[in-house]
Protein backbone atom coordinates (compact mmCIF):
# COMPACT_ATOMS: atom_id res chain seq x y z
CA UNK A 1 0.00 0.00 0.00
CA UNK A 2 2.97 2.14 0.58
CA UNK A 3 4.01 1.74 -2.83
CA UNK A 4 1.19 3.49 -4.48
CA UNK A 5 1.78 6.94 -5.63
CA UNK A 6 -0.65 9.59 -5.00
CA UNK A 7 -0.83 13.02 -5.90
CA UNK A 8 0.90 15.72 -3.77
CA UNK A 9 -2.39 17.38 -2.61
CA UNK A 10 -2.75 13.37 -0.48
CA UNK A 11 -0.72 13.68 2.53
CA UNK A 12 -0.75 10.03 3.78
CA UNK A 13 0.83 8.31 6.39
CA UNK A 14 0.19 4.85 7.96
CA UNK A 15 -2.44 4.30 11.06
CA UNK A 16 -3.28 1.96 13.36
CA UNK A 17 -5.76 -0.75 11.65
CA UNK A 18 -8.22 -2.60 13.33
CA UNK A 19 -7.63 -5.43 15.30
CA UNK A 20 -10.88 -7.47 15.67
CA UNK A 21 -12.59 -7.71 11.45
CA UNK A 22 -9.64 -9.82 10.09
CA UNK A 23 -6.79 -11.98 11.28
CA UNK A 24 -4.42 -9.18 9.04
CA UNK A 25 -4.86 -5.95 8.47
CA UNK A 26 -3.21 -2.74 7.79
CA UNK A 27 -4.61 0.88 7.36
CA UNK A 28 -3.37 4.64 5.98
CA UNK A 29 -5.37 8.11 6.88
CA UNK A 30 -4.93 10.37 4.72
CA UNK A 31 -5.75 14.65 4.05
CA UNK A 32 -6.57 16.33 0.73
CA UNK A 33 -3.94 20.02 1.45
CA UNK A 34 -3.94 22.76 -1.04
CA UNK A 35 -2.32 26.01 0.10
CA UNK A 36 -2.26 24.83 3.55
CA UNK A 37 -5.86 24.48 3.35
CA UNK A 38 -7.20 20.98 4.58
CA UNK A 39 -10.21 20.33 2.26
CA UNK A 40 -10.53 16.53 2.71
CA UNK A 41 -9.92 13.70 4.51
CA UNK A 42 -9.82 10.02 4.36
CA UNK A 43 -9.27 6.48 5.32
CA UNK A 44 -8.35 2.97 3.10
CA UNK A 45 -8.14 -0.33 5.48
CA UNK A 46 -7.14 -3.62 3.70
CA UNK A 47 -7.94 -6.69 5.51
CA UNK A 48 -6.76 -10.23 4.66
CA UNK A 49 -8.11 -13.56 6.39
CA UNK A 50 -5.66 -16.27 4.66
CA UNK A 51 -8.94 -18.72 5.27
CA UNK A 52 -10.93 -16.06 3.08
CA UNK A 53 -14.60 -14.51 4.21
CA UNK A 54 -17.66 -15.68 2.67
CA UNK A 55 -19.35 -12.08 2.59
CA UNK A 56 -15.97 -10.58 0.87
CA UNK A 57 -16.17 -13.69 -1.35
CA UNK A 58 -12.35 -13.44 -1.26
CA UNK A 59 -9.29 -13.42 1.33
CA UNK A 60 -9.25 -9.44 1.06
CA UNK A 61 -11.45 -6.74 1.57
CA UNK A 62 -11.00 -2.91 0.95
CA UNK A 63 -12.58 -0.22 3.04
CA UNK A 64 -12.36 2.99 2.17
CA UNK A 65 -13.80 6.16 3.29
CA UNK A 66 -13.12 9.87 1.93
CA UNK A 67 -15.22 12.92 3.13
CA UNK A 68 -15.05 16.53 1.58
CA UNK A 69 -16.82 19.61 2.15
CA UNK A 70 -19.15 20.61 -0.73
CA UNK A 71 -21.08 23.74 -1.61
CA UNK A 72 -24.05 23.31 0.50
CA UNK A 73 -26.10 24.39 -2.54
CA UNK A 74 -25.35 20.76 -3.83
CA UNK A 75 -26.97 18.96 -0.70
CA UNK A 76 -30.29 18.72 -2.54
CA UNK A 77 -28.98 18.14 -5.57
CA UNK A 78 -31.22 14.33 -6.55
CA UNK A 79 -27.92 12.99 -8.51
CA UNK A 80 -25.30 13.22 -5.61
CA UNK A 81 -25.26 10.03 -4.31
CA UNK A 82 -24.67 8.52 -7.96
CA UNK A 83 -22.37 10.93 -8.38
CA UNK A 84 -20.43 10.34 -5.35
CA UNK A 85 -20.49 6.74 -5.89
CA UNK A 86 -19.34 7.33 -9.65
CA UNK A 87 -16.45 8.75 -8.17
CA UNK A 88 -15.15 5.73 -6.83
CA UNK A 89 -16.29 3.30 -9.36
CA UNK A 90 -14.58 5.62 -11.93
CA UNK A 91 -11.29 5.36 -9.96
CA UNK A 92 -11.09 2.00 -9.39
CA UNK A 93 -11.42 1.82 -13.40
CA UNK A 94 -9.28 4.45 -14.44
CA UNK A 95 -6.59 2.46 -12.29
CA UNK A 96 -7.32 -0.28 -13.89
CA UNK A 97 -7.91 -2.17 -10.08
CA UNK A 98 -9.55 -5.21 -10.45
CA UNK A 99 -12.57 -5.85 -7.64
CA UNK A 100 -16.03 -7.52 -7.11
CA UNK A 101 -18.71 -7.14 -4.18
CA UNK A 102 -18.45 -3.44 -4.14
CA UNK A 103 -21.00 -1.77 -1.56
CA UNK A 104 -21.22 1.76 0.26
CA UNK A 105 -23.37 5.00 0.86
CA UNK A 106 -22.99 8.10 0.45
CA UNK A 107 -24.27 10.55 2.95
CA UNK A 108 -24.46 14.60 2.08
CA UNK A 109 -24.77 16.53 5.87
CA UNK A 110 -25.82 19.90 5.48
CA UNK A 111 -25.44 22.19 8.89
CA UNK A 112 -27.53 25.56 9.22
CA UNK A 113 -26.80 27.32 12.54
CA UNK A 114 -29.16 28.96 15.02
CA UNK A 115 -28.46 31.05 18.28
CA UNK A 116 -25.41 32.13 19.43
CA UNK A 117 -23.95 30.36 16.32
CA UNK A 118 -26.67 32.07 13.70
CA UNK A 119 -23.10 34.17 12.17
CA UNK A 120 -21.62 31.47 11.40
CA UNK A 121 -21.93 30.02 7.46
CA UNK A 122 -23.97 26.98 6.41
CA UNK A 123 -21.91 24.11 5.12
CA UNK A 124 -22.48 21.03 3.95
CA UNK A 125 -19.97 17.52 3.68
CA UNK A 126 -20.02 14.34 1.78
CA UNK A 127 -18.94 11.32 2.97
CA UNK A 128 -18.35 8.19 1.15
CA UNK A 129 -18.70 4.81 2.41
CA UNK A 130 -16.95 1.96 0.55
CA UNK A 131 -15.98 -1.78 0.61
CA UNK A 132 -14.58 -3.88 -2.29
CA UNK A 133 -12.79 -7.12 -2.64
CA UNK A 134 -10.23 -6.78 -4.60
CA UNK A 135 -8.59 -8.95 -7.46
CA UNK A 136 -4.91 -9.19 -5.66
CA UNK A 137 -2.50 -10.56 -7.95
CA UNK A 138 -0.17 -13.20 -6.97
CA UNK A 139 2.58 -10.36 -6.37
CA UNK A 140 0.12 -9.19 -4.08
CA UNK A 141 0.75 -5.40 -5.73
CA UNK A 142 -2.45 -3.40 -4.58
CA UNK A 143 -1.45 -0.25 -5.87
CA UNK A 144 -4.04 0.52 -8.21
CA UNK A 145 -6.82 0.30 -5.65
CA UNK A 146 -4.67 3.22 -3.12
CA UNK A 147 -4.24 5.27 -5.92
CA UNK A 148 -8.03 5.01 -7.05
CA UNK A 149 -8.96 6.08 -3.52
CA UNK A 150 -6.08 8.78 -3.49
CA UNK A 151 -8.09 9.88 -6.94
CA UNK A 152 -11.50 9.58 -4.91
CA UNK A 153 -10.66 11.98 -2.14
CA UNK A 154 -9.06 14.65 -5.06
CA UNK A 155 -12.07 14.13 -6.84
CA UNK A 156 -14.50 14.98 -4.09
CA UNK A 157 -12.25 17.89 -3.24
CA UNK A 158 -12.97 19.51 -6.50
CA UNK A 159 -9.27 18.91 -7.82
CA UNK A 160 -9.37 18.75 -11.67
CA UNK A 161 -8.13 15.33 -12.70
CA UNK A 162 -4.77 14.79 -14.33
CA UNK A 163 -4.45 13.70 -17.29
CA UNK A 164 -2.22 10.74 -18.65
CA UNK A 165 1.25 11.07 -18.57
CA UNK A 166 1.02 13.93 -16.55
CA UNK A 167 2.58 14.44 -13.22
CA UNK A 168 0.40 16.92 -10.55
CA UNK A 169 2.87 19.21 -8.93
CA UNK A 170 2.35 20.85 -5.83
CA UNK A 171 1.44 24.20 -5.34
CA UNK A 172 2.63 23.91 -2.10
CA UNK A 173 6.05 25.77 -1.40
CA UNK A 174 9.00 24.66 0.48
CA UNK A 175 9.24 26.93 3.62
CA UNK A 176 11.53 29.99 3.72
CA UNK A 177 15.52 28.11 4.16
CA UNK A 178 14.21 24.75 3.37
CA UNK A 179 15.25 22.46 0.16
CA UNK A 180 12.69 20.68 -1.84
Amino acid sequence: MNAARLRPEVESEPMPAPQRIAPYATALSADVVVDDEDLGTGRLILLHDPDGNPAWGGEFRFVAYARAEIDPGLVTDPLLGEVGWSWLTDALSAHGAQYTAASGTVTRVAVENFGAMADEERSAQLEVRASWTPDVPDSGDVRAHVEAWGELLCTSVGLEPVPDGVTAMSSRRPAHGSAS
